[in-house]
């Protein structure tokens, strides 16, 4: 199986709407509001969830390939993640990230292209942990953005959005519609299914539609979480989970586990089970493994 949406990183060093999220140890941070979370599952590092811990969570589960997203919410590290990808390339590939909104933007984009290789890009722009967390709202179509994926789809690229669910001001489907018809040949990823809560259910079905192209694709990382509360096996996940499949189609499905911050919730072997529960032997194949290998391995 391919978990295709975790993370790893050597120091817990996050940025969004509470401020800085700095490591206090005991898999701990604490937000600069003096709200502490817990993010490292026991037994699994302090201040840091190396790829080697990462790896030795999943692989007992039958998980063999890894990809690395990034986000505010742990903190950049792209340089942390081109390491991984050098020392597992095999097993790890790793999506690059950055603030569109550096006055070097460009310059940084040069590098994650041309130095450190990256071909994969993530954009965790939510409210909270992602970037308009910290900057005012912005179109995910405007120039500024544009330009940006155009270079990235020049380079043979593809783009993962984490957008927030519906009432976060990054919450565009439309936008992500329009970005998907600019680069047809692109690929474009919306994380978390879109992240759509308990009470959601006809805004899932309408935007679904507006998301509906050719060229995106959506992990389930964390579906279980978004709904909360709700117990195993978390029918508002799975109604959500089996809606998706019947109006795309489970080869735009992925699975992923958002780890580690995700298993100190719920085990990583029950992830995998709740979401397995929805598709058939032959669908599983294609939602644990095979799109994510084409889409993000290449093969």
């Amino acid at each position: 199986m391919i978990d295709a949406h975790a993370h790893a990183f050597e120091l817990l060093s996050g940025f969004g709407s509470e401020g800085e999220f700095r490591a206090i140890g005991n898999g701990e941070g604490v937000w600069a509001t003096g709200r502490k979370q817990k993010v490292i599952p026991n037994g699994h590092g302090d201040t840091s969830f190396t790829v080697e811990e990462l790896l030795r969570l999943a692989e007992p589960c039958g998980v063999k390939k890894v990809v690395l997203m990034q986000g505010g919410f742990l903190g950049f590290a792209n340089e942390y993640v081109a390491s991984c990808m050098r020392r597992y390339p095999e097993q790890i590939r790793g999506a690059g990230t950055f603030d569109p909104f550096c006055r070097q933007s460009r310059d940084i984009l040069t590098y994650l292209l041309e130095g450190l290789k990256f071909r994969i890009f993530k954009f965790e722009v939510s409210s909270g942990c992602g970037i308009m967390g910290s900057h005012q709202d912005f179109p995910l179509d405007s120039k500024m953005m544009m330009e940006h994926y155009e270079r990235i789809a020049g380079a043979k690229g593809m783009l993962v959005f984490d957008i927030g669910g519906p009432g976060d001001g990054a919450h565009q489907p439309e936008a992500i519609g329009n970005i998907a018809s600019a680069f047809p040949a692109m690929p474009i990823v919306v994380c978390h299914l879109g992240s759509y809560k308990r009470d959601q259910r006809s805004c899932f079905d309408e935007e679904m539609h507006i998301m509906k192209r050719e060229n995106i694709f959506f992990d389930l990382a964390a579906l279980f979480w978004k709904v909360r509360p709700e117990e195993f096996p978390y029918p508002t996940a799975q109604y959500y989970i089996k809606e998706a499949r019947r109006m795309v189609g489970p080869e735009r499905l992925m699975w992923g586990s958002d780890a580690p911050s995700t298993v100190c919730k719920l085990s990583y072997d029950k992830q995998i089970e709740y979401v397995a529960q929805c598709f058939s032997s032959t669908e599983q194949e294609l939602v644990f493994y095979r799109t994510a290998d084409e889409l993000y391995f290449g093969s």
